[in-house]
């Protein structure tokens, strides 16, 4: 049963089921998605899917001990808090107002149309450069299965052949945005297995490499020891920030679990509950998993050392055979293969819905907002997304790799931009209750400030170090450093587009469209 409450509340909130299409009264729209497709499970396992956890293992736990040594397990854990805190901040929002827009509708209502216009595209244009680098990592396991498999060192040099890379590429893109066209039922059958075979690998690759490691087998292994553990044993703060800068980026993409809010039963909580499901599970995997290979491989800069910079950038693909032995060892490279390739498929839900929710709203031209009248999915949107990720991909690889290469180094500094904004939002919007109880003043105020105040310093951090033309490729202009032209420049590129969006579009701009006085709807479940 659905009533009106006529009392002023502090946000709005929508049911998932049975939502009109349409006004709901002046402040969230139903979308016309598909409602109760997505149980807490399955919303928990599309943000683990999104944030690829054995691809985000194999690429950043090398550079991770280059920057803080044994100290990494402690980075992870410094990385996992402002998320969290974040993610307190996503919950306590999603029950207010349960909209797939996320970040957008929430920071628009708390700040306004501008600020929660580029608070939307940063999550747009950071989601279209990881689906295109996730795709060029799916592509590259592919050939390097292929390799394994058939032992044949020219099936794997493949990858090197760049018209053949960009073209695999492309088919991985048009593949992963025909199963998300398809809606949430085909792509949570098909992320089950992929997630669950990534968890598995990465559990046998924790059990075998703790054994070998004790064995005393190894002359690089590691005893394990509790300081580890401890964040303030790192060498310098500049390496702890370096290292913090990897830690966060390992967890980013979680927020997937909201942006299917109309489609989840119980949108008001199902999504926050799964959020913080899918966080455990990421902490709990990365530390168990960055143990067990310091604990095998050390930290030594030689042979499958994690401080080896030959391996740096594919860690399991030195220790696949050392620690799994031939015939398992290709087991990871298939782990690593399906967490790019799932990750790639469901980044595609965050982007799509969010350009939905700007359509919607009149932030962006009323064609995105198309539901296709079989799938229940943004088909505009979604492959808007996957033209947009083929295009850049494309583009940038026969450009130059270096300008691929510093593009992909920029993406913190969006992921950090809309999550500290977002967490800002979340602080703002609930002001007026953070004195009615102890858990509104903890989970409403503090702990979203002080996550969004954290990822904020992160961001400006960020931006110092970009200066400097050694940061990501080496390459500058002018003698900026490139991360910091394409970084800044991607944010102005969102200004411009706003302020032609916005001759385009008035009323949403004037604050008529999405608005925060609107009376709630009170879903009884």
């Amino acid at each position: 049963m659905v009533q009106v409450d006529p009392r002023p509340q502090t946000g709005d909130t929508v049911t998932s089921v049975g939502a009109p299409v349409g006004d709901t009264g002046g402040g969230t729209r139903g979308k016309g998605l598909s409602g109760n497709s997505v149980g807490l499970l399955g919303s928990a396992v599309i943000g683990i899917s999104t944030v690829a956890p054995v691809y985000c293992l194999t690429s950043t736990l090398g550079p991770t001990v280059g920057e803080v040594g044994v100290q990494m397990p402690a980075v992870f854990l410094a990385g996992f808090l402002p998320m969290l805190l974040v993610a307190f901040a996503y919950r306590e929002l999603n029950k207010a107002v349960p909209d797939c827009g996320t970040s957008f509708t929430w920071t628009v209502k708390a700040f306004g149309p501008r600020v929660g216009w580029m608070c939307g595209w940063g999550l747009v244009i950071a989601t279209i450069i990881v689906l295109s680098n996730l795709a060029g990592v799916a592509t590259s396991f592919f050939y390097l299965l292929l390799g394994e498999l058939t032992g044949s060192q020219a099936v794997a040099a493949l990858d090197d052949n760049k018209a053949a890379h960009v073209l695999t590429c492309l088919a991985f893109i048009a593949l992963a945005t025909a199963i998300s066209y398809r809606g949430m039922t085909a792509t949570k059958g098909v992320q089950y297995a992929l997630v669950g075979l990534q968890l598995a690998v990465l559990a046998v690759f924790v059990v075998l490499a703790v054994t070998k490691a004790r064995s005393g087998d190894f002359a690089g292994s590691l005893d394990f020891s509790w300081t580890w553990l401890d964040p303030f044993a790192v060498q310098s703060f500049s390496s702890f920030t370096a290292g913090l800068s990897l830690s966060i980026f390992m967890f980013w993409g979680w927020d997937a679990c909201l942006t299917v809010n109309e489609e989840t039963a119980g949108s008001a909580k199902t999504p926050g509950r799964a959020a913080l499901l899918a966080m455990v599970v990421l902490i709990g995997s990365y530390l168990l998993t960055a143990v067990a290979a310091q604990m095998f491989s050390g930290i030594g800069n030689q042979g499958p050392g994690l401080g080896n910079p030959d391996t740096a950038d594919n860690v399991f693909a030195a220790l696949a055979d050392p620690v799994m032995g031939t015939v398992l060892g290709v087991l990871l490279f298939v782990a690593v293969l399906a967490s790019a390739a799932a990750s790639l498929q469901t980044t595609f839900i965050p982007v799509a819905r969010t350009v939905l929710a700007m359509s919607t709203y009149e932030a962006l031209p009323a064609s995105f907002a198309r539901i296709h009248p079989r799938f229940r999915s943004p088909a505009q949107a979604t492959v808007a997304a996957g033209v947009a990720t083929g295009v850049f991909y494309a583009v940038m690889s026969f450009l130059s790799e270096n300008v691929l290469i510093d593009t992909i180094y920029a993406l913190g500094l969006m992921i950090c931009f809309y999550y500290a904004i977002t967490a800002f939002a979340c602080a703002w919007f609930f002001r007026r209750e953070l004195r009615n109880s102890a858990r509104d003043l903890l989970f409403k105020g503090i702990f979203p400030a002080l996550g969004g105040a954290l990822l904020a310093a992160v961001f400006g951090k960020t931006l110092v170090d970009m200066w400097n033309p050694a940061y990501g490729s080496g390459s500058s202009v002018f003698g900026i450093g490139s991360v910091f032209v394409i970084g800044v420049g991607l944010l102005l590129l969102g200004v411009v587009i706003m302020l032609l969006m916005q001759r385009r579009s008035p009323a949403f701009f004037r604050g008529e469209v999405l608005t925060r006085a609107t009376p709630a709807l009170v879903v009884e479940e």
